[in-house]
């Protein structure tokens, strides 16, 4: 019997296209994108603002809200924004108006504020009905010539306003007071820089345009935090981050000794950009507590409105470097800060420039604005002009002027008529008060026409001059960094450079700590870890209390000198010391915040990593390969990439190799043993591995190495049972093997 035919598709209804799934969920995320990386994360190269950072300037300056008027309330300020310019939640826009005003947090504050706008601590400000805003004298030079025709404006989301595209931008905002923000596929992170350094930097690049990088180093030689600090990074480090415009940056706390009443203490009275006091100090508590700080006494926060730390030392004499080195590497009184100078180009192309080609950008539109602003100001003088040589003929012929006022029906036709003028000339005349006709007037008529023309001229040559056009550009550059610079009490520079710091000696109640330390290495199966004090044996770990629905995974015995090795089922190798675990008191921590163990992979392995080791890491699919364990060893979160499962594989088994060990067992699931020579497994250093067994449904149950002599051992119901016999199960690698022998463990595991 044929079968029937398919149905005929079935019609669209009308107004509805058919789009290919994949067609209409591409470009609906490109639009996303393109939204998210314009509209909201990276700043424009021009005036360094984003979308809302730029809205909230213009709406308060639609407010008067200058420098020198009052007042007013932020929810006013936020109200204006999201009904005319910014249609998103008061919430967020709040937030990026009360950033502008923490002077912790931005180098330039654009916005100042009166009420609670938060602190260093970390506390949040007052509600937004109780706070007040007006501007700063950094926003009024931003905003400077806007009414000038120096940029460009388009229409509001609703076409009821218009708003600028990019403000004029006398100050150099972007690299001033920096950018952060995190797109789709890319992201900013520009630190702050001192004003008068950047402008320095900029006009040596207008009166030498092939000006090297370091030339322009000499003058911007880097970052100026809000908070202060001390950058410890050499030249060479520095000149290459703002060469390619990635890189990172380290930025320490500022700190001294002091004598005092209780002896000598360690005074820090700045720390790194962006760190909270408060989580500091609750850190420093944290580490006093779990006594990985046995070289200090006491932490005290005495601070006022300036920061004030005090540390006390526990002993005599004081080692404040090494005390310091210690401090830095343990908490946030030393950071990293990020740099990647990614941008908006014209305000649409995003790029990662260089320190040049960042001022290039900022002087190109410093250009295109005084060109706009000239040729604005050239046509109000055209007017004016206009309107003057009417006056003037008003004053050369006011009898007929006014008989003709007094007399004609339509006096604007016979003027136009009378004495050549135009309509607008004409309107002005009749326009005119009758006190302006006095003698003296025609004097000032005259001498305001000649200055005019003067101007007009000195605008032509202007326009017409490139070279003259950039050394008025250079003028006002040194003209803004003057004007914020190191003589005014927001211009000193606050961060100090200095080269990298020498390596400093361990304390010895460090190195005597940490060896004296002995802790088992807790991890739960739900991934809470945390260190117990003392070498727990398997009845005391065994009670150790866990949270509801937890239980317990690995315990390791190590010490607190020790680092940890820990295998992901992605294939990566993580390292973590063990004295950055928590205590034992409490639950301990999610595994996941102490290394970047992205979801849904798991912790599959924990070892105590021991130098010139060698590690035997494998899959669940049987494939495996043996690794230096100096190899895996990292200095980041990350990790390390070391073994490559296939799709639907994951790394499982992460076994040290000792020295005497000569052959490996392997174990699937399907229990059939295979024994074979160690010898036939390659050390990479990383990659997919060879195949160790053969499975035909079945997957990777453990595996083991061990000496030949000694003989392979599992445990067994009765103890450790031995087996010297492995002829049966010997072959080569990649074989399916034999059945186990009888009494091997139900779990499939050697280790019962």
């Amino acid at each position: 019997m044929a079968s029937a035919a398919p149905p005929p598709p079935a019609a669209s209804e009308p107004g509805i296209d058919d789009v290919p799934l994949v067609t209409a969920i591409t470009e609906r995320y490109l639009t996303y994108a393109v939204s998210t990386i314009v509209g909201r994360s990276l700043p424009d190269a021009r005036d360094g603002l984003k979308p809302v950072h730029r809205r909230l300037l213009w709406a308060m300056r639609q407010l008067r809200l200058d420098p020198g008027s009052g007042f007013k309330k932020c929810a006013r300020v936020v109200g204006d924004v999201i009904g005319r310019y910014h249609p998103h939640g008061d919430v967020a826009v709040y937030e990026a108006l009360v950033r502008l005003a923490q002077d912790f947090a931005v180098r330039w504050p654009l916005v100042e504020g009166q009420g609670n706008f938060g602190n260093i601590d970390g506390d949040g400000p007052a509600a937004m009905r109780y706070t007040e805003a007006r501007l700063t004298d950094v926003a009024e030079a931003l905003l400077e010539g806007i009414d000038e025709d120096a940029v460009d404006f388009r229409p509001t989301y609703d076409g009821e306003d218009d708003e600028p595209v990019v403000l004029p931008a006398a100050f150099p905002n972007l690299l001033a007071n920096g950018a952060s923000g995190i797109a789709v596929g890319m992201a900013t992170s520009i630190p702050p820089h001192n004003a008068a350094e950047i402008c320095a930097a900029a006009v040596h690049l207008i009166q030498h345009p092939d000006a090297s990088l370091e030339e322009l180093m000499a003058r911007l030689p880097g970052p100026d935090f809000p908070t202060g600090g001390v950058l410890v990074e050499d030249a060479a480090t520095r000149t290459e981050v703002y060469r390619s415009g990635r890189g990172s940056l380290r930025l320490r706390a500022r700190w001294a000794v002091e004598k005092s009443r209780e002896g000598t203490v360690i005074v820090v009275s700045e720390i790194p950009w962006q760190v909270q006091k408060g989580k500091l100090i609750e850190r420093l508590a944290d580490l006093l507590a779990e006594r990985k700080l046995p070289f200090l006494a006491d932490v005290r926060d005495e601070s006022t409105e300036t920061v004030r730390l005090v540390l006390k030392p526990r002993g005599r004499p004081v080692d404040a470097e090494a005390i310091m080195a210690e401090l830095f590497r343990l908490t946030d009184l030393e950071v990293r800060v990020g740099v990647n100078l990614n941008v908006l180009v014209d305000g649409t192309t995003p790029r990662v420039l260089g320190l040049k080609d960042l001022l290039r950008a900022w002087l190109s539109h410093r250009r295109e604005v005084l060109r706009r602003r000239s040729l604005h100001r050239r046509g109000r003088i055209e007017q004016r002009l206009e309107l003057l040589a009417g006056f003037l003929i008003v004053h050369l012929n006011l009898d007929e002027v006014i008989r003709i006022v007094r007399e004609e029906d339509d006096p604007k036709a016979a003027l136009m008529a009378r004495f050549g003028i135009n309509e607008v000339q004409a309107d002005a005349v009749l326009n005119m008060r009758l006190r302006q006709l006095r003698k003296l007037e025609e004097i000032v008529l005259i001498t305001e026409r000649d200055g005019l023309l003067a101007e007009r001229a000195g605008l032509d040559a202007l326009l017409a001059d490139e070279g003259l056009l950039w050394r008025r550009i250079a003028e006002e550059v040194a003209a803004v960094g003057t004007r914020f610079g190191p003589d005014t009490p927001l211009g000193r520079r606050r961060t100090t450079i200095a080269a990298a710091p020498l390596p400093v000696a361990v304390l010895p109640q460090v190195a005597a700590a940490a060896a004296a330390q002995p802790v088992t290495v807790l991890c739960s199966e739900k991934g809470w870890v945390r260190a117990a004090a003392e070498h727990l044996d398997e009845e005391a770990a065994a009670a150790v209390r866990y949270k509801e629905g937890d239980g317990p995974r690995f315990a390791v015995h190590a010490s607190t000198a020790d680092k940890l090795l820990i295998l992901g089922s992605q294939g990566r190798i993580y390292t973590l010391p063990c004295d950055r675990l928590p205590s034992g008191r409490g639950f301990g921590e999610p595994l996941r915040l102490l290394i970047e163990l992205p979801p849904p992979f798991e912790a599959q392995a924990l070892r105590v990593y021991r130098p010139a080791g060698r590690l035997l890491i494998a899959s669940d699919a049987g494939r495996g390969f043996l690794v230096d364990e100096d190899a895996v060893l990292g200095q980041t979160r990350t990790g390390k990439a070391v073994l490559a499962p296939g799709d639907g594989e994951q790394a499982v088994f992460l076994q040290p190799v000792a020295p005497e060990d000569d052959s490996i067992a392997v174990v699937g699931s399907n229990r059939r043993l295979l024994v074979f020579p160690l010898a036939e497994l390659p050390v990479m250093a990383k990659g997919r591995g060879v195949l160790l067994q053969r499975y035909r449904d079945a997957r990777l149950g453990d595996v083991v190495t061990f000496a030949a002599a000694h003989g392979l051992s599992w445990k067994s119901g009765r103890g450790m049972r031995t087996e010297t016999d492995l002829r049966p199960y010997t072959g080569k690698r990649g074989q399916i093997g034999h059945t186990v022998p009888r009494g091997f463990p139900a779990s499939g595991r050697f280790a019962g």
